[in-house]
């Protein structure tokens, strides 16, 4: 990673290509009662990010929480068109690896940095799942 340049390599879950806004969350987010697949929102009371919708953004968050039904959740957003563009997760767990195929969006986990802390809400990236690369494109204006 260089100064002039933000790109993060990591491992391809669901392949594709995708550019768009990050919708960054330190927490990871809960399937069952934690989004509400009709419009695309995170709802868990607790979550910083309660409120907040991800449709058509890229998800940048640790993983999946809760129980196994999360994959069905995020399927459900798929279906309904309230879906995000693209998930990038920090650690790949089953529940997050399977939520990822079955949103059929493009997907990147274990990057070589911490995404999380990397990147903030707002900021443009490119989404290159197939290639296993994330890449800042513009900061979002802070404040």
């Amino acid at each position: 990673m260089s100064a002039a340049r933000t790109v993060l390599r990591g491992r391809t879950v669901v392949p594709g290509v995708v550019e768009g806004e990050a919708l960054v969350s330190a927490d990871t987010i809960s399937g069952w009662g934690g989004i509400d697949p009709a419009t695309g929102t995170i709802i868990e009371a607790r979550h910083p990010l309660a409120g907040v919708c991800f449709t058509g953004r890229i998800l940048v968050f640790p993983g999946a929480k809760g129980s196994s039904g999360w994959s069905g959740f995020f399927q459900t957003t798929r279906l309904l068109g309230t879906g995000p563009l693209g998930m990038i997760f920090t650690v790949t767990t089953t529940k997050a690896a399977l939520g990822a195929v079955v949103t059929r969006v493009p997907a990147l986990a274990d990057p070589d940095g911490d995404p999380v802390r990397l990147l903030r809400t707002g900021d443009l990236i490119r989404l290159d799942a197939t290639a296993g690369t994330v890449e800042l494109l513009n900061r979002a204006v802070s404040g």
